[in-house]
């Protein structure tokens, strides 16, 4: 798995996954008592059809709370030109059919010594407390982030876990009826989803079943430059998908494929495994990246 941020000035996790297919997460995983749920996951990254990344992601549901933590690396041709590593977590609850952040942080290395750190605390929404290293130079065009876009939001990752409210099968078009705030550290964004089909996927272990995909868009709100190629690009991108797959015994859906062209042919981040199971209450648990 890949960074919340592409490796370039201002660029968003602008659909959560294609983070996942450009560099990598970070931090302590949080705690979720009473376990419902768990997920065991791990991920190829291709541009072009060429490998360029791994990664593995944990998740852990309970009945009103979740945790999730993920590794992941560059790999094949993207580590000649950029060699990155990293980890990354996230711990909140569920406000009905809606995540609610609690706390955030994730650390990219990249080759050469160079560290993205950010970590956020969040309450009810809200930005209490936020440190980003290395934070964004000044520049005149930047649109500033107000305290107004620390409201309301969540962080990158809780942006890619979707519980389905109802009693009817979540694996359905109501799954992709969604606008995301997401802050990621620096800049603000909304990730809005429609329906576009239902898929058969198959893991190489685990999960075998239907998916549904989304389309999905990215509209900048602030903490970014207009006038950069990548914002342009991602504001006028329509064909990026994401393929939503169940976690067994939840009404939750998380991210299986994500696929999204770009200009060096089309980037797909892909489950390999995919082991969802539920679980037995038990005490909390801690799950550590390495």
């Amino acid at each position: 798995m890949l960074p919340h941020r592409f490796p370039f000035d201002a660029a968003p996790a602008a659909f959560a996954a294609a983070v996942c297919v450009m560099a990598a997460f970070a931090a302590d995983a949080g705690h979720v008592a009473a376990a419902q749920a768990h997920l065991d996951a791990e991920y190829s990254a291709t541009l072009a059809g060429l490998p360029i990344g791994h990664g593995a992601w944990v998740i852990e549901i309970a009945e009103d709370q979740y945790s999730a933590a993920a590794t992941g690396s560059t790999s094949g041709l993207l580590r000649i030109f950029t060699g990155a590593r990293g980890s990354g977590a996230t711990r909140g609850s569920f406000n009905g059919d809606q995540t609610m952040s609690a706390s955030y942080a994730a650390t990219i290395d990249y080759d050469r010594g160079k560290i993205d750190d950010v970590r956020m605390a969040l309450v009810g929404g809200n930005v209490k407390d936020l440190s980003a290293d290395p934070p964004l130079y000044p520049h005149p065009d930047r649109i500033p982030v107000s305290d107004a876009d620390r409201r309301g939001v969540v962080d990158p990752m809780s942006s890619t876990i979707n519980r389905v409210g109802g009693n009817g099968d979540p694996v359905s078009p109501q799954a992709c009826s969604r606008k995301v705030a997401v802050f990621d550290g620096r800049v603000r964004y909304d990730l809005r989803s429609e329906f576009k089909r239902i898929e058969m996927v198959k893991a190489e272990r685990g999960y075998q079943g239907p998916a549904v995909v989304c389309a999905v868009y990215f509209e900048p709100i602030s903490g970014y430059v207009p006038d950069r190629a990548v914002i342009k690009y991602l504001v006028a991108l329509r064909d990026a998908e994401v393929w939503l797959a169940p976690i067994s015994g939840t009404r939750v859906l998380v991210p299986f494929r994500f696929a999204m062209p770009t200009p060096l042919g089309l980037g797909v981040l892909q489950a390999t495994q995919f082991v969802a199971a539920p679980q037995a209450a038990h005490p909390s648990v801690s799950a550590k990246t390495q």
